[in-house]
């Protein structure tokens, strides 16, 4: 980029390779959910999440839905989710029937508190699903040995963290199911969609029915369901990016490595033992008038930036009614305080020393 261009806080990559595989996609005639979205479901599998089955999806959102459906989850239920991530995670709950019931964060990585689940656990909590955020683990170890002791399913929000880690294991292969958004500023896309792991090979036929009008044979609809299809042009857009995401999340995590070594003033993302980052975000914390710094970066600077999230779920006028008068402190401080810097992998070493001379004038100026 040029030295005074604007860097963007995100920046889908979509080439040469993935036009030709759509045009190939149209070409062909077939165009609705078919041979590409099977041979995507299969090289995801083997490329992401050890070999576990995987169904693709038309968006995120719809992979928590259906997971949470196919595993059982309806009116009555509750499951136990984060109020520091994307409403989709409350929302795909809500929409089955059931109740999120939402609690705090631990302040390293931002992801759930194992205490404060177990706290939270009650004769109706049926599981707990925590978020990988930024592309940071959460702390499945703990989450899962919860589950055993209390007898409650453990789901994975894996939306942000393909090819994460803990302790030599991908994400994506602890709970029942995992799902894994292909949204476009993802670290790998499909335009538009999503892909569930799933555990069991009933659940993965549950979600096969339930994606596509309940329906395994034409016509034979043997539960109600959706159209929540994947086309054979989003799976050929992510087949191609299936093949460059590892080099792609090998350069997010050289620049992370890089910003480590060089910020100052502020609180860089700390990485628990044994767990690999793949840096969908980098977030750091600014505890004095964040929003006085994403300004300073965006007008002086001209670096973008990105503030998720502003508003905890539990006070979202959409899933507040679930949460009547809840205080999550390290969730309101998570809100009050981060902000992702630009990691993704078109930036340059030029745009890194910019963006490092741009937060260090910034914070050490006190924004």
């Amino acid at each position: 980029m040029a030295n005074d261009e604007f860097i963007p806080a995100a920046k889908p990559i979509i080439g040469d390779d993935e036009r030709a595989a759509v045009d190939r996609v149209m070409r062909s005639g077939m165009v609705a959910q078919g041979p590409e979205v099977a041979a995507f479901e299969a090289e995801f599998a083997e490329a992401m999440v050890g070999g576990r089955a995987s169904v693709a999806v038309n968006s995120g959102t719809s992979g928590l839905h259906l997971g949470l459906l196919a595993a059982g989850i309806g009116p009555g239920d509750e499951v136990i989710v984060p109020s520091f991530t994307f409403a989709a995670t409350g929302n795909s709950v809500a929409l089955t029937g059931a109740t999120p019931v939402f609690v705090d964060i631990e302040p390293e990585q931002f992801t759930l508190d194992p205490a404060a689940v177990e706290a939270a656990i009650t004769p109706s909590t049926r599981a707990v699903m925590p978020v990988h955020l930024y592309g940071h683990p959460a702390k499945m170890n703990e989450l899962t040995a919860l589950g055993e002791k209390h007898g409650i399913q453990v789901f994975e929000d894996a939306a942000q963290a393909h090819a994460a880690e803990l302790d030599g294991r991908r994400v994506g292969t602890f709970g029942a199911f995992a799902m894994f958004s292909l949204y476009p500023t993802k670290n790998m896309t499909s335009g538009e969609g999503g892909m569930v792991s799933c555990a069991t090979p009933e659940l993965v036929r549950q979600v096969k029915l339930l994606r596509n009008q309940g329906m395994e044979r034409q016509y034979e609809n043997e539960v109600v369901g959706f159209n929540a299809r994947m086309t054979d042009i989003h799976a050929a857009i992510g087949r191609v990016q299936l093949t460059k995401v590892m080099d792609w999340t090998s350069q997010r995590q050289a620049n992370a490595a890089f910003l480590d070594a060089n910020l100052e003033h502020v609180v860089v993302p700390p990485v628990a033992a044994g767990a690999v980052h793949v840096y969908h975000q980098y977030t750091i914390r600014v505890p004095d008038d964040r929003d006085g710094f994403v300004a300073a970066l965006r007008n002086e600077h001209n670096i973008g930036s990105g503030v998720y999230y502003p508003l905890p779920n539990h006070r979202l006028p959409s899933l507040a009614p679930y949460a009547p008068g809840l205080d999550l402190p390290e969730t309101e401080r998570a809100a009050r305080e981060v902000v992702s810097l630009p990691v993704h992998p078109s930036l340059d070493q030029g745009d890194l020393d910019r963006i490092v001379a741009a937060v260090n004038a910034v914070a050490g100026a006190g924004a």
